[in-house]
């Protein structure tokens, strides 16, 4: 088929209809359905996570167990944490994810190797360790005062530190306390100052906390999480998951009683608890991720109507060129104006650059190839007055180029008759209607029972989704399909929490960056095969990593955490037998056992230890020295 015969079936088929040229080949019909029903059912997809490849490690092998012991420290607590146990309401899934495995220790980000916990004297109580063999027993900062009428329904007590001074903590029963703390730093015993205190209602957890301010009003943004009773629910568990997002500010004039009031409060609902949410610093958006999609229903106690979700897909305009390749050349169609001459061509090919235009038009064409051609045996020509045809004869036969020049869009590629159904044979085995689809009929299918527990993915597909706060609109909606997600941890205190994801066998860590709408997400840094190795771990409660990465820990139900460095230089001489080179760098994995039979009920870590909470102990694990 000549390049002005495509070009006129193309141009009549978009007059005819927008739709049709979203499949080029007819022949592949099967392929062709689940291609559009993927993109029907991925349209709200529109960002997704760019890795960055110099932060991978192909040549990985494994982790070597490291036998090293080490040092454990522990401080005997006075009065057992407040573990609150799972009612007999509380049989969902969602209440085992959001309660049952709840983290009861709090990491403090702005001063190093200080946490802190709850215990069931309601008091808060903290920890920061200067020297492990000299640990000191945790300092009271504040007493909640519980209401006895309402244990029945009650939470854990949840806290969340907002800022170097502030703290957001919820008593389990529905009220909201925000605490100005001071330095928490300071050796001094600093009681800390409730400056706000409200019921919120039913009783919730503090999932995040963040605090600015703005044109000299400092502001807080707190952002809750409920599981409730959902009357419309009528075919799941009955129940829903809302996130609220509260707005509190000082609202006192200059010279008055600082008097902070509720400035707005909005709720999103959704179908599971979030794997992570959480508000940008300058409270002008919201993160979450999540399995079960969320939605804005309410502000300020008023239902919120939003349009139906429009597909967040880049029109396409139409595209300036058409081309085709064998495996010898490849043929370029451009369209131009109606009576333009050879003399009007402006037309210049070397072995590895094009470039065409028009006198008295912009400029169609320009660029590197995508890979050399020779220019001797190159022509181009003038069909019909309207389109101009060039044919670049490859330097290099066999290769099929994946774009005409590099970085070039807009242009679109026409898959010849023959390629398409060269390509639908060679895919034919993946839609095949026979249980094994391989031409061999001696090898038996493929069973799904050999398949390791690690091979699994969930069956629903998560996202990740960003939340302007104004128009309470998705902007960013990445589709996380397969990257089971893993935890989440505070790196830096001045930026919002970072998220890891199992990407392959590896483990991946993200940053937000909400100030970079092009960047969202930024890839920056991975654990090496952490993703497979912690889908072996059935026992596993809790994951974590330190803030400078230089190690992951896996935590389980009972006992035993798992310790997973950075590769390091060896300081011996190591030889690979296999492959018959030497070692430079070794991943050590450790093992810490607990003299504990207590549950692990928190888990954290900083860049030189472990910290682990049961009910009656805290342990300092002395992972990393100075």
């Amino acid at each position: 088929m000549s390049a002005v015969k495509w070009l006129r079936v193309r141009l009549n088929r978009k007059r005819v209809s927008s739709t049709a040229s979203s499949c080029l080949t007819h022949s592949c019909g099967q392929a062709c359905q689940i291609k559009k029903k993927k993109k029907k059912d991925m349209a709200s997809s529109n960002y997704s996570l760019k890795v960055n490849r110099e932060l991978l490690d192909p040549s990985f092998e494994s982790y070597r167990l490291s036998l090293d012991a080490i040092p454990t420290y522990s401080v005997e607590l006075d009065a057992a944490v407040e573990e609150v146990k799972l009612k007999d309401t509380h049989y969902t899934l969602e209440h085992m994810r959001a309660f049952g495995m709840y983290n009861y220790l709090h990491l403090d980000q702005w001063y190093e190797d200080s946490v802190l916990f709850v215990d069931c004297k309601g008091r808060v109580l903290g920890l920061t360790v200067t020297l492990d063999t000299a640990l000191g027993k945790p300092r009271e900062f504040y007493r909640i005062t519980a209401d006895s009428s309402q244990t029945e329904h009650r939470l854990c007590a949840s806290l969340s530190l907002t800022s170097a001074t502030w703290a957001a903590l919820s008593d389990g029963a529905g009220r909201l306390h925000l605490l100005r703390t001071g330095k928490r730093g300071d050796s001094s015993h600093t009681k800390w100052e409730p400056l706000f205190s409200e019921d919120m209602g039913e009783p919730f957890t503090v999932l995040h906390s963040t605090s600015h301010v703005q044109e000299g009003v400092h502001t807080m943004e707190v952002l809750l999480l409920r599981i409730q009773k959902d009357p419309q629910e009528t075919k799941g568990s009955g129940y829903s998951v809302s996130l609220e997002w509260i707005t509190v500010a000082n609202t006192a004039g200059h010279g008055e009683e600082k008097k902070y009031e509720v400035k707005k409060r909005r709720v999103l609902r959704g179908k599971s608890v979030p794997h992570y949410a959480a508000v940008e610093p300058q409270g002008k958006g919201l993160m979450v991720a999540s399995e079960k999609p969320f939605a804005f229903t309410h502000v300020d106690g008023r239902p919120v109507e939003l349009p139906d979700p429009e597909p967040m897909e880049v029109e396409k305009t139409d595209p300036i060129y058409f081309w085709q390749q064998t495996e010898e050349d490849v043929t370029v169609c451009v369209r131009m104006p109606e009576g333009v001459t050879k003399e009007e061509v402006l037309f210049r090919l070397t072995a590895d650059r094009i470039r065409l235009a028009v006198q008295g038009f912009a400029l169609i064409l320009e660029g590197q190839l995508h890979a050399s051609v020779d220019p001797e045996a190159s022509a181009w020509i003038i069909k019909d007055d309207k389109s101009l045809e060039v044919t670049l004869q490859k330097r290099s036969e066999g290769p099929l180029w994946s774009e005409l020049v590099t970085g070039d869009k807009r242009g679109e590629y026409m898959m010849s008759d023959e390629q398409a159904a060269l390509i639908h044979e060679r895919l034919t085995f993946l839609t095949s209607e026979d249980l094994n689809g391989n031409p061999d009929g001696d090898k038996p299918p493929c069973n799904s029972q050999e398949l390791e527990d690690c091979d699994g993915f969930p069956e629903d597909g998560s996202s990740l989704t960003r939340f302007d706060g104004e128009s309470l609109k998705p902007t960013q909606v990445v589709n996380l399909g397969s990257h089971q997600y893993l935890f989440t941890v505070d790196v830096n205190p001045s930026e919002m929490p970072c998220f890891c994801l199992r990407h392959d066998v590896d483990a991946l860590v993200w940053q937000p960056r909400p100030d970079q709408p092009s960047d969202m997400w930024e890839h920056v840094a991975t654990f090496n095969a952490l993703g497979y190795v912690q889908a072996s771990k059935r026992d596993k409660k809790f994951a974590t990593c330190a803030p400078n990465f230089s190690y992951a820990s896996l935590g389980e139900c009972l006992r035993r955490a798992f310790i997973y460095r950075q590769p390091a230089p060896v300081e011996t001489v190591l030889f690979n037998r296999k492959q018959g080179r030497q070692v430079g760098q070794v991943a050590k994995q450790q093992v810490a056992s607990l003299d504990s039979d207590k549950p692990i009920l928190g888990f954290r870590a900083t860049n030189e230890r472990l910290f682990i909470l049961t009910s009656g102990h805290l342990f300092v694990l002395k992972v990393n020295n100075n």
